[in-house]
């Protein structure tokens, strides 16, 4: 009966983490903690989560399908740094311990929640327009190695590359938070693609629990995309906000 529970939880967990992917990021952080409390290690727990979330991200994607068209040349140049740097991240994983990003990744998320929410006031003094077509070929280039970094880090843990994205792709000029979004649960889908595959022929997902939680990602994903453009843009960029500072900060009690 416990166990029935436990499974009961982990769906719930892996629908609600779905739902906040496709609208901010930070769904990880309540998937990967429910696996790690039914009693998987941590190593484990991550690649399974991976692997449950990634359905998720895709069906994010393609809730958000109408607006993907708008950026279609920019989301092709981030998608080679997304598979490069999902790779990269999941062999680090594999052969590396957690500490070193632990300690670092508290800090690029407050950033990342500061640029978002700074993106408006950073535009005007950058002279930047309101439309995807101002992105300039030095944002294309700060873009594509900025995702890099993100991919990598989300090929190793993930909780928060869509904060870390939409910071990105604000102060390269894009200003429509669903536009973005789209961009956001696109990249992400590959990136826990790449990853997943990975940590599949290493043999480190727990596959029941996985496609368990994928159907809950999938559900969550798709309803938290096709909702979240309902939503006012106002209301939208005050829930990142608030999203990133969570992640801030429950990151930073782990090093405590």
């Amino acid at each position: 009966m416990i166990e029935i529970f436990g499974l009961a939880g982990l769906f719930l967990a892996a629908a609600v983490a779905g739902a906040i992917n496709s609208v901010a990021g930070g769904g990880t952080l309540i998937s990967f903690p429910s696996l790690v409390a039914f009693g998987e290690p941590d190593i484990i727990s991550n690649a399974t989560n991976t692997a449950a979330l990634w359905p998720g991200s895709l069906s994010s994607a393609v809730g958000y399908r109408k607006f993907t068209h708008v950026n279609r040349t920019l989301l092709t140049l981030l998608i080679i740094p997304s598979f490069i740097g999902g790779l990269l991240g999941a062999v680090i994983l594999v052969v590396t311990p957690e500490s070193l990003f632990q300690l670092v990744v508290p800090f690029l998320i407050l950033f990342a929640t500061i640029l978002f929410a700074a993106r408006n006031f950073i535009s005007r003094k950058l002279a930047m327009k309101t439309t995807e077509e101002t992105v300039t070929r030095s944002g294309r280039i700060w873009g594509f190695f900025f995702q890099l970094f993100v991919a990598a880090y989300g090929g190793y843990f993930g909780a928060g590359i869509g904060i870390l994205m939409l910071g990105s792709l604000s102060v390269m000029g894009l200003r429509d938070v669903h536009v973005m979004n789209a961009m956001k649960t696109t990249l992400a889908a590959i990136i826990n693609v790449t990853a997943f595959v990975f940590f599949a022929l290493k043999g480190l997902v727990v596959w029941p629990l996985a496609l368990l939680m994928a159907v809950g990602a999938i559900i969550g994903g798709y309803v938290g995309a096709r909702s979240a453009k309902h939503i006012k843009q106002s209301y939208l960029q005050a829930f990142i906000i608030t999203v990133g500072v969570v992640i801030t900060a429950w990151f930073i009690l782990r090093l405590l």
